[in-house]
């Protein structure tokens, strides 16, 4: 089974020169985080992560939103099971998330519209973010009684600063594009009508870099906040060491001794 010949109800997936693009459909509900998208975000990601031929992805929403967050009909609906119900969606989230973090593969999110709580916190745990013009961003979570998941009280600390983060989680105030771009929450803000291709652009790029090198610097940006400093370099050393014996390493090595465009694999 791969990406492409998977059957998705609320995913539309495509992968064009290497490049995956995920992208969440449910635009008659705002893209909102329903316990089946969560599923179906978990497999596509266990397919990314497990496909060779994939070295880079793109997540983005259809119609006017990125992902408005939770979809709190669902939560209301299953009354008394409520909890049973948040359990399992946020580990099926949780672990799509886990792959997409160790996989080698680069995750860019385009962020075409609102992108509010689960949305917010799904373009905080991508390696990079472009924000269509038009774009806004706000948690959400407390506004509905509820406390943040999908990895933001992780990686939102860690991307924009204690303060900040506190900040947009107790008080939910709205981020525009400009204004998120400014605090680290998005790489580049560009008009809408240029978001994709934009996105597009970036993905293309990093398919043709060093898959492996760039799967290492995620896992070694990952642990920094947990190691010492000797511990981090240590990883380091064996991280780069490991590297130059690979074929990607290898012609990387040549090519730059040889002043000549390298030409990488993924291997």
């Amino acid at each position: 089974m791969s990406l492409t010949t998977q059957k998705f109800e609320t995913l539309i997936c495509e992968v064009t020169d290497q490049v995956a693009t995920i992208t969440f459909n449910r635009p008659e509900a705002a893209n909102a985080m329903s316990p089946l998208l969560a599923k179906e975000l978990c497999d596509a990601a266990l397919l990314v992560d497990d496909s060779k031929d994939i070295r880079a992805l793109i997540l983005t929403g259809a119609g006017k939103m990125f992902c408005a967050g939770g979809d709190l009909g669902e939560f209301v609906k299953a009354g008394d099971k409520a909890r049973g119900l948040l359990m399992q969606m946020t580990a099926d989230l949780h672990v799509g998330l886990s792959r997409l973090a160790r996989s080698r593969v680069p995750v860019i999110a385009a962020v075409n519209g609102t992108a509010a709580g689960a949305g917010f916190s799904l373009v905080m745990a991508c390696d990079l973010a472009i924000a269509a013009d038009s774009a806004v961003f706000t948690m959400a979570y407390t506004a509905a009684g509820l406390s943040p998941d999908g990895s933001s009280t992780f990686y939102m600390p860690r991307k924009i600063g204690d303060r900040r983060t506190r900040e947009l989680m107790l008080t939910n105030r709205l981020l525009k594009a400009p204004e998120a771009q400014e605090w680290g929450v998005v790489n580049s803000v560009v008009p809408a009508a240029d978001l994709l291709g934009e996105a597009q652009k970036l993905a293309a790029k990093l398919a043709q870099g060093p898959t492996e090198a760039y799967g290492q610097v995620k896992s070694l940006l990952n642990s920094s906040f947990d190691q010492t400093l000797e511990s981090q370099m240590e990883l380091e050393a064996r991280a780069i060491s490991g590297l130059a014996m690979t074929r990607d390493g290898q012609e990387g090595m040549n090519a730059f001794v040889e002043k000549r465009k390298p030409k990488f694999t993924g291997e």
